[in-house]
């Protein structure tokens, strides 16, 4: 089991850090009183989970005092404990501030933003030290979210789910594409009587579009232009990238595109299929039923 504890001055970027971490398959908690700790992950343990991540800090109250001692207890647990403390200038978490309009934790009504940050890092400065310091002043939330997939080393396609999404043009293009290719121009099966009741998925219209030559050199330049174009997708640190595939009906070419791209990246990424032809066929059949 690994065990991520987040931590950190409020406005430092603990919730960009935590964000992350769930992306990337993690069971996130967020600010849990410390002395919690243990009970939350002997109860995690036992429901069978891996990687979990727990953010700790002043929102806790006086219990963030005896984080030090819960982390020691933690250790003796669990022998991947990893601990990361956010930090950054005082200059820079009062801009944050100001440009979010939230509250301060610590705020009071005879208290400045500024003396509530002050506060709250006399009150974390035993825990800074107790594992990895990141300073995120002047750092975007892109940035930070690399250090922390570097520091973790997360693998790059973590949290990247590739959707492939087949549909017909009759409909109307997908809003929720990201890239959209069109092979309306290949041969249609639907000509033919015998594969007209059939999809895609079927192994008579894939013999039948196997056959013809701009079947594969097609599917082949879209998979090399999504593959030469996904890092660039991955370092915007998307969650999803949804390709659609559309031909006239959304039954036959597009389905058949759909399912090849999917296996040509199933090794590399976590991919999705969706047929939304194929759907909405299945609901308008049983509203007419």
């Amino acid at each position: 089991m690994q065990i991520v504890l987040i931590s950190g001055l409020s406005g430092s970027g603990k919730s960009v850090a935590l964000n992350v971490l769930e992306d990337a398959g993690y069971y996130v908690v967020d600010n849990l009183p410390a002395t919690l700790l243990p009970q939350l992950v002997t109860n995690l343990r036992g429901a069978g989970y891996r990687r979990v991540a727990v953010a700790v800090d002043v929102r806790s109250g006086m219990s963030i005092a005896a984080l030090p001692g819960e982390v020691e207890r933690l250790r003796g647990m669990i022998a991947d404990v990893r601990f990361i403390f956010l930090d950054a200038r005082d200059d820079t978490l009062i801009a944050r501030f100001s440009e979010t309009r939230r509250r301060h934790p610590l705020a009071e009504d005879n208290v400045t933003l500024a003396e509530a940050i002050a506060r709250e890092r006399e009150a974390l400065d035993p825990i800074a030290r107790l594992g990895y310091r990141m300073d995120t002043s002047d750092t975007q939330a892109n940035t930070l979210r690399a250090w922390i997939k570097d520091y973790m080393q997360l693998e790059a396609t973590d949290g990247l789910t590739l959707l492939f999404q087949s549909f017909g043009f009759k409909y109307g293009i997908p809003v929720d594409a990201d890239l959209v290719f069109d092979v309306r121009c290949l041969p249609n099966p639907h000509y033919d009587p015998k594969l007209r009741p059939l999809t895609g998925k079927d192994q008579p219209v894939i013999d039948f579009l196997e056959r013809i030559p701009e079947v594969g050199r097609m599917a082949e330049d879209i998979r090399v232009f999504v593959a030469n174009w996904l890092p660039a997708y991955i370092r915007d640190n998307r969650s999803y990238l949804t390709v659609a595939i559309g031909c006239t009906g959304g039954q036959h070419r597009s389905v058949y595109f759909a399912e090849w791209l999917a296996k040509a990246f199933g090794d590399n990424v976590r991919v999705m299929v969706r047929h939304r032809a194929s759907a909405r066929r299945s609901r308008d059949g049983q509203s007419a039923s």
